[in-house]
C-alpha cells in the first residue's frame, strides 16, 4: 500500500531563539485522526456532526470516514461559508441535503445560529470538528458555543475533535466588553486568545459562560505533538477568503478593517493580504476588486483602489512579532479621516468603543497597547487553567 506523507512547516519559538523545523503530517495528530478514541463512544448512537471543508482525516472528509466506520450520522450542521465552503462571508447559507450522502444539512448562520430543540430531536451526540484560526471575530467559536448551549439544554453529549491553532503562540488585543457581545465575540477574551477549540470549549464550560450558566457533557479528543510554542502550517485553507498562511497570520490585524471604509482585497487574488481605498493618497499599489465565486459583491467593485501589498510583512510577522499591528489602521484613518472611516461594525470587532476613540484622538500604538495590559493579564490567568498543551510562556 502506498503511504503519502504531507509535509507541514512548524515554526518553533522560545524566548531566546527562533527555529524553523520541517515535520511530517504524522508528527502532529489531530483529534479527528484518533478514531480509536472516539468512534467506539459514538457507535450505537444517533450523531450530529458540525463540520465544514476543513474537517478532514488524511484528505478524506470526517463525514465519509465516520460513515465507513458505521457511525450513524443523522444530521450535518454547517457554519458560515457552508458545508462545502463556497459561500461568501456573511452570505445566507440555506439548509439542504449533502449530495454525496443524502444526509440533511442544517445551516447555522444568518438568523438560525443555534440548533433548535427540533434540530436535535433524536440526536444523542454532537461532534464538532473544524479548523479555527484563533481569532475572536472568526465566527466558528461562536458556532461552537451555540451548539454547546443547545447540547446542554437538550441533554446531548458534545465532542470536540481538537485541531491546532495557527495563531496559538500569542495572546493580544483588547478584551471583549459585555456591551459589545455578538456573534463576532461572545466571551471576555482578547482578539487573539491563544487556545485551541478544545481548550476554549473547556473554558466556556467550566467558567459557566453558556446561557444560564449551563454546562454540557463535554469530551475533548486532544492533539498529539502540539505545543503553543509552535505555529501549525494549515494543510487546507480555513475559509474561502483566507487562502494561505500569510492571510491567516495577517487576519488578527486586518480583520479590524471589516468595520471601516477600506477594502481588504476581497474580489482579488489577495484577500486579507492587501488593503486599499479609491481615495487613499499614499498607496504603493493599485488593485480593482471584481466579483468572484467567493466574493460576489466585493467592496468597490470595478473601482481602482490605491493601497498596500502586505504579503512580505505577513511572512515576517509570524517569525518575530507575536502581536496585532495597529499602524495600518491608524495610518489609513489619518489618510482618509475626511470620510466617515469607521462604520457600525468596528466596535463589534474591536470588542469595545475605546479603540476607535484612541485611533481618532491620535493615541500611539504603545499607548493603545498599554490600555490592554491589565485585562490581558487577567485573561491569561483564566486561560492557564484550561490549557491542554505546553504554553508559549
Amino acid at each position: 500500500m502506498r503511504i503519502v506523507f504531507f509535509i507541514l512547516i512548524i515554526i518553533r519559538f522560545n524566548l531566546h531563539a527562533q527555529e524553523v523545523v520541517l515535520l511530517t503530517d504524522n508528527e502532529i495528530t489531530t483529534g479527528a485522526r484518533q478514531t480509536e478514541k472516539y468512534v467506539p463512544l459514538l457507535l450505537g448512537k444517533n450523531v450530529g456532526v458540525i463540520a465544514n471543508p476543513t474537517s478532514l482525516i488524511d484528505k478524506k472528509h470526517l463525514i465519509d470516514t465516520l460513515l465507513s466506520l458505521k457511525v450513524n450520522i443523522k444530521k450535518i450542521f454547517s457554519p458560515e461559508h457552508g458545508f462545502r465552503g463556497q459561500s461568501d462571508a456573511g452570505e445566507k447559507v440555506n439548509s439542504q441535503k449533502d449530495d454525496k450522502t443524502g444526509i440533511p444539512i442544517i445551516s447555522l448562520y444568518g438568523s438560525h445560529k443555534k440548533p433548535t430543540q427540533e434540530d436535535l430531536k433524536g440526536i444523542d451526540v454532537l461532534v464538532y470538528d473544524m479548523q479555527d484560526v484563533g481569532v475572536r471575530y472568526y465566527t466558528y467559536i461562536s458556532t461552537m458555543t451555540y451548539c454547546m448551549e443547545s447540547a446542554a439544554e437538550n441533554n446531548v453529549e458534545f465532542f470536540v475533535l481538537d485541531r491546532p491553532n495557527p495563531n496559538g503562540f500569542y495572546v493580544d488585543g483588547p478584551v471583549l466588553e459585555s456591551k459589545w457581545k455578538s456573534f463576532l465575540g461572545l466571551h471576555p477574551v482578547p482578539i487573539v486568545y491563544g487556545m485551541t477549540c478544545g481548550e476554549y470549549a473547556n473554558m466556556i464550560n467550566e467558567e459557566k459562560w453558556l446561557e444560564k450558566g449551563n454546562k454540557c457533557k463535554l469530551t475533548v479528543i486532544g492533539l498529539k505533538g502540539y505545543s503553543h510554542k509552535i505555529s501549525y502550517e494549515l494543510p487546507v485553507k480555513p475559509s474561502p477568503n483566507l487562502p494561505n498562511m500569510t492571510a491567516v497570520y495577517l487576519y488578527p490585524s486586518l480583520g479590524l478593517f471589516e468595520g471601516t471604509v477600506m477594502s481588504l482585497g476581497r474580489g482579488t487574488d489577495l484577500p486579507f493580504q492587501q488593503i486599499g481605498h479609491p481615495e487613499l493618497t499614499n498607496g504603493k499599489i493599485k488593485f480593482t476588486p471584481k466579483p468572484t465565486a467567493i466574493s460576489k459583491k466585493p467592496k468597490y467593485e470595478n473601482k481602482v483602489c490605491s493601497g498596500f501589498d502586505l504579503r512580505n510583512f505577513g511572512n515576517e510577522f509570524i517569525k518575530s512579532s507575536r502581536k496585532i499591528y495597529l499602524f495600518w489602521l491608524s495610518g489609513s484613518y489619518n489618510n482618509l479621516k475626511h470620510l466617515t472611516f469607521f462604520d457600525e461594525n468596528f466596535n463589534w470587532h474591536a470588542g469595545n468603543n475605546l479603540l476607535q476613540e484612541q485611533i481618532k484622538t491620535g493615541k500611539s500604538e504603545e499607548e493603545i497597547r498599554k490600555s490592554w495590559e491589565k485585562e490581558i493579564t487577567e485573561f491569561k490567568k483564566i486561560r492557564k487553567k484550561y490549557l491542554l498543551y505546553e504554553d508559549f510562556e
